[in-house]
């Protein structure tokens, strides 16, 4: 199968070369400038989570995978190879020397993939924690997850006890969304996952990468960063997330501010910067809606209210909507997220804010313009570049040795992303499709120049 390596590395090296020159003359200036940051990730080594702490200078590279399926799909494993040929292909020539590349070098270039990452980049998964569990109707534990009342929970506070695979999604779905084997493999990691959601996932993804490492003949176990929720667990008050809500919602300027970026208008203020959770669990974004308060220019108070919503379809069957069900209403105090602490008002920041703590210094998006949001990154960069002149987020890069720039953006080009060689859908899961048929798309990807 050694094989496949070499064919998905010469497509990628024909076909996004753009991508490595980019990286290597960013890795140019990046190396001149001093990057005093301690980062810790984990990874699962032999099924046990293991944090791997860096403290020196490195290139953080981040790729995504979902807590809203526990199976690894197509789309997530290409992801993951796909930051692994960045990666290894920008340590090789940043090292070497930008050169078009001859048999000697791809020959190295496949050493080096079958190795766990060692180089000045690292690449690592930045895994969203605050996701509904069943967000694009493709878990197969879903009819359990709804049942237990956990569909609008964050899947950080899920728990696992209750969670079975729903054999009727099995019937519908096997060989387009979910495989036999691959429900084996979620019933033996159900009954050790000691009630943590998370972890199940982990455990199921990993075993997963590690099968998919021999037949690809890349080692694809990398590092994760789970974020928002339990980072901010993790943190005291005064760690890099409380501060990034407390900045936000300082005053009505700096609220303005975030609605700028995110290019929304101040009229109906109903866009809430961080989503406060109710203390029966939920925590959905979708099915939160909210709105700022204002007393004379001055931030009052935000109310919530949680109520049973849609969430999205999975690729096979679009009347097949997942569901987030909830019922509630508060009301948070203004004081409670401008002096913000999360023991005391847990709650799920808005993406563009959040990913300011994450050391990415570049990253790989899947299929922006056709699967995934330009709007997103465009708030992502401007919520940087407002940071970086002092407005929104004030002294962000002096108080916690974080860079504000904004990262170098790179995508999974739309039309060549890796998907079911018959229903044509990305989210199937890797055990309903054969390499084969993944390798034949190749491997494609673009730098994503106008976010800058």
């Amino acid at each position: 199968m050694g094989d496949v390596c070499k064919s998905l590395l010469l497509d990628f090296l024909e076909n996004s070369w753009t991508t490595i020159e980019v990286l290597v003359k960013k890795l140019i200036s990046f190396k001149m400038e001093k990057h005093a940051r301690e980062v810790t990730l984990y990874q699962y080594i032999n099924g046990r989570k293991m944090a791997v702490v860096f403290k020196d200078d490195r290139f953080f590279l981040r790729g995504s995978v979902e807590y809203a399926n526990p199976q690894l799909t197509v789309e997530e494993i290409q992801g993951i190879i796909g930051i692994r040929l960045l990666e290894v292909c920008t340590n090789y020539f940043f090292e070497y020397g930008l050169h078009k590349p001859v048999e000697g070098d791809v020959a190295q270039l496949c050493e080096a993939l079958q190795k766990p990452p060692t180089g000045y980049v690292v690449p690592f998964l930045l895994n969203t924690d605050d996701v509904e569990a069943d967000r694009y109707s493709i878990n197969p534990l879903k009819a359990s997850i709804v049942e237990s009342c956990q569909s609008s929970f964050p899947a950080a506070y899920v728990k696992t006890e209750p969670l079975k695979v729903d054999e009727a999604f099995v019937k519908k779905y096997e060989g387009t969304l979910i495989s036999r084997k691959e429900t084996e493999l979620l019933d033996s990691n159900l009954k050790a996952s000691k009630g943590s959601y998370l972890e199940f996932v982990d455990s199921v993804k990993y075993a997963q990468l590690e099968e998919y490492s021999k037949l690809f003949c890349m080692n694809l176990s990398l590092y994760s960063l789970r974020m928002p929720l339990s980072t901010l667990q993790a943190e005291a008050k005064d760690g890099v997330l409380h501060y990034i809500i407390s900045e936000s919602h300082r005053d009505y300027e700096a609220i303005e501010e975030a609605y700028r970026c995110m290019g929304r208008s101040m009229t109906k203020r109903t866009t809430l910067l961080t989503v406060p959770h109710s203390k029966k669990g939920y925590g959905s974004k979708r099915a939160a809606r909210g709105k700022l308060h204002f007393e004379d220019g001055k931030l009052l108070n935000v109310s919530v209210k949680y109520a049973t919503a849609k969430l999205y379809p999975n690729g096979i069957d679009p009347q097949d909507i997942a569901v987030a069900k909830g019922d509630d209403a508060f009301t948070v105090p203004a004081e409670k997220l401008a002096d913000y602490s999360f023991a005391e008002t847990p709650s799920s920041p808005q993406f563009f804010l959040y990913s300011m703590g994450s050391p990415e210094d570049a990253a790989l998006w899947h299929g922006v313009g056709a699967f995934a949001s330009p709007q997103l990154l465009q708030s992502l960069a401007s919520a940087r570049n407002a940071c970086k002149v002092g407005r929104l987020v004030k002294n962000l890069s002096e108080k916690y040795k974080i860079k504000v720039d904004v990262p170098l953006q790179f995508n999974l080009v739309p039309a060549n992303m890796w998907r079911h060689p018959i229903r044509n859908n990305i989210d199937a899961s890797v055990g309903c499709v054969g390499v084969a048929d993944l390798t034949r798309w190749g491997m494609r990807i673009e730098y994503l120049s106008a976010f800058k």
